[in-house]
């Protein structure tokens, strides 16, 4: 059940990225690790623990997880529910009508949520990795939960059991009524299962496997991409040789 509703109040937050990114906040930059097998099957490991409890990902088939090295016995005993196939989608475990009557509406699905988090300057994963790594323990709030990206979210913190609580240390900076309070560090609450550093870690590699989910065939494109416009180049170069070689008894 608790990880049911970290799932599900993760997407509140997701949801209001556009009115976040008013907040001025610097929006960091997401590590990239679509490349990276051992990163994608870690964030596919904390995707399933931590949000399809209660958030679909009706797009995506756990058996396309072979794409990121894993094979069919090692998705349907650490991927997998207990009444799923590896053939199925990533359905949640929630029931609709239950997510309805407790929440008030059904969790939105989560296949795409990378791309659909964008803004000025910043990518969806940018977005994500910053807002996942910037709460903060604030008693004024009804979950007890602020964020610095997004100020007064809805939502607890997700992964706090793996992150700690902190508290932010700021800084007013401005003057002539015009201070704004600028963060200079962040002070330890209580500690979690992983310090900062394994936490921004495994945050990156969630994010990876988000951006990955969202488009999984993009690694594939960029790599046949790049051979097609080796392929090109070269081609051109033969029929500029073979051009100057046809005409050059035309006078």
């Amino acid at each position: 059940m608790k990880k049911m509703l970290l799932g599900f109040v993760l997407t509140l937050g997701l949801a209001g990225a556009a009115q976040a990114a008013g907040g001025g906040f610097p929006i960091d930059k997401a590590p990239n690790r679509t490349n990276d097998m051992a990163a994608l099957q870690n964030g596919a490991k904390i995707f399933v623990n931590y949000c399809l409890s209660c958030h679909s990902a009706a797009f995506m088939r756990f058996n396309r997880l072979r794409d990121i090295g894993l094979d069919d016995k090692q998705i349907a005993e650490n991927l997998t529910f207990t009444t799923d196939k590896i053939g199925e989608t990533m359905k949640a475990a929630i029931d609709p009508k239950q997510a309805k009557e407790w929440f008030g509406a059904n969790p939105p699905d989560l296949t795409v949520i990378a791309r659909s988090r964008s803004g000025p300057g910043y990518t969806g994963a940018d977005y994500i990795y910053t807002l996942l790594r910037t709460y903060y323990r604030d008693d004024t709030k009804a979950t007890g939960w602020n964020n610095m990206v997004f100020p007064s979210i809805g939502m607890p913190n997700p992964l706090w059991e793996l992150q700690g609580e902190r508290a932010p240390v700021l800084e007013k900076v401005g003057s002539h009524g015009h201070e704004v309070d600028v963060l200079k560090g962040w002070q330890d609450v209580k500690p979690g299962k992983m310090t900062q550093a394994e936490f921004d870690q495994n945050v990156g590699d969630l994010v990876a496997y988000l951006q990955w989910m969202g488009e999984p065939a993009q690694n594939s494109r960029v790599r046949i991409g790049v051979w097609v416009m080796i392929f090109l180049a070269a081609f051109a170069l033969v029929a500029w040789r073979l051009n100057a070689a046809f005409w050059k008894d035309v006078k």
